[in-house]
């Protein structure tokens, strides 16, 4: 017997099976194949349609099946992993209103700082561990701003992951990990902030039912069977964001863990015990995957926009076009530490949330015509993004993160040995590669919740750990180096 995880981002949708005696995956999909559209209507807009979402994820559920040659009365639970911070409106007949605003769109931006004026910092900060900033509430706000005939038809709002769920069970129901990453959860009060709805003017009815993480959250219709081809009855037994649900993927669930993502933007995501912040402007705080109100496990997110991109920038605008990333590492090994003096700030990605919003482009210091080569270019790129991954880690450190280890996927830019061993040296911490996905990681979840497997930690074990990157015994340039690079970045973005 099997479990199915589903994991829905905004370029694709995942799929796995995992076995329910083991929890190894025995197979992994995607659809489509091409990334889906993203349309903006208006500058700065994102949305997408969710009903091609559920399109997908019946698409991707036939085409896993035969790829692994599982029949589908095989398989027992679901599990959902989704993109965090969207917004569906539905109405009582479950119809979808509009097209859902997903996590990059900025149009709710001013309301949500609005809201942290008009409130007042100390308020959110204590009872959100956040701003309102640009996130479900806000972006509903928008909607009953902008579209109040439309708004007037809302019976339920819903995160992405919710829909499906809805989708699947014919149940409107969501979560409190899911309630606080669209920052609509009180941590004092242990329940809906309607504080908070009150002074958006949006009534708390809107709120679906609110169901543990781990728990049968529904079984699968009639209808949803027919179209995505799994048996009638079966249960939905998980369901996160897809930063929770990466970090539970990896094995991250305790006091001073760290799941790092390491792709076009950076993700340092860790894990405290704390129900404060003093850094609620440049870390956002969201309900991990086992928290609850006796033991409170909180997820501290940093992203860093301008991550893998520059180093995608540099292989397309500077190397040959014959070059891979692993040409390019290897050529950039040639070259020590500090890159002879080259230093490049890699956040020409937009505003970076870590230097409070500020958008001042990428920099390059220091690059001298007769000694830089392309290979220098290279080193300093990977060193680059990984002082900007050290700098978020010390934000971190300085909100009450008692950093223990660093665990992240075998993938982009933690398989450069270069990006991978700076980090490790400075912050003084191995860093773990793990060989998983957000699919399986929530396949795996369904079988936790379903009682296969005795606890996540059983389940989520070290025997797919590929490689330990440790800290170098000879630190001291990579320090140096780093100072450099910091010195320029805060006499850059402060002035």
């Amino acid at each position: 017997m099997y479990y199915i995880g589903y994991d829905l981002g905004s370029s694709s949708i995942k799929a796995a099976l995992v076995d329910s005696s083991s929890g190894k995956s025995v197979g992994i999909t995607q659809f489509p194949e091409q990334e889906m559209a993203i349309l903006s209507v208006e500058p700065g807009w994102a949305e997408q349609d969710p009903d091609l979402w559920w399109l997908y994820i019946c698409e991707v559920t036939r085409k896993l099946l035969l790829k692994t040659g599982v029949t589908a009365d095989k398989i027992k639970g679901i599990g959902i992993s989704y993109q965090m911070h969207g917004l569906v409106v539905i109405d009582k007949n479950h119809k979808v209103l509009r097209p859902s605003i997903i996590w990059c769109d900025s149009r709710a931006v001013e309301i949500g700082n609005q809201a942290f004026i008009g409130i007042g910092e100390d308020k959110c900060v204590n009872n959100l561990l956040n701003s309102p900033g640009n996130f479900t509430l806000s972006k509903l706000r928008w909607v009953k701003e902008n579209e109040p005939e439309l708004f007037d038809q809302v019976y339920k709002f819903l995160l992405p992951g919710d829909y499906i769920a809805l989708k699947l069970t014919g149940e409107t129901t969501t979560t409190i990990s899911g309630l606080s990453e669209g920052i609509m959860w009180d941590f004092r009060k242990h329940r809906p902030a309607e504080w908070l709805f009150d002074y958006m003017g949006i009534s708390t009815d809107l709120v679906p039912t609110i169901v543990p993480t781990f728990s049968d959250q529904g079984t699968l219709t009639k209808m949803a069977s027919e179209e995505i081809g799994l048996p009638e009855g079966i249960p939905l037994l998980y369901r996160a964001g897809d930063q929770p649900n990466n970090a539970l993927s990896l094995n991250v669930l305790e006091p001073g863990e760290i799941a790092a993502t390491g792709g076009t933007s950076g993700v340092v995501y860790a894990i405290t015990d704390s129900t404060s912040t003093r850094e609620s402007l440049r870390i956002n705080n969201f309900a991990h995957v086992n928290y609850t109100k006796e033991s409170p496990r909180i997820g501290k997110l940093l992203n860093i926009n301008g991550a893998g991109i520059l180093y995608s920038w540099i292989k397309k605008n500077i190397a040959l076009s014959s070059d891979t990333y692993k040409d390019m590492n290897e050529l950039a090994s040639n070259v020590p530490a500090g890159s002879d003096g080259l230093r490049i700030i890699p956040f020409g990605n937009g505003a970076e949330r870590m230097l409070n919003n500020q958008d001042n482009g990428a920099s390059i210091f220091n690059l001298n015509f007769n000694r830089h080569k392309k290979e220098h270019l290279y080193r300093a790129g990977l060193e680059g993004i990984a002082f900007s991954f050290v700098y978020g880690i010390d934000i971190l450190k300085n909100d009450g993160v008692n950093l223990s280890a660093i665990k992240a996927g075998n993938d982009n830019l933690f398989q450069s040995e270069i990006f991978s061993n700076t980090i490790a040296s400075l912050v003084n911490t191995e860093i773990n590669i793990i060989d998983t996905t957000g699919a399986v990681g929530a396949g795996r979840a369904a079988g936790v919740s379903n009682g296969d497997f005795e606890s996540l930690k059983e389940i989520f074990s070290e025997d797919e750990q590929v490689m330990t990157y440790r800290p170098l015994m000879e630190r001291q340039a990579f320090i140096d180096a780093y100072n450099l690079w910091k010195n320029d970045l805060e006499n850059s973005y402060n002035n």
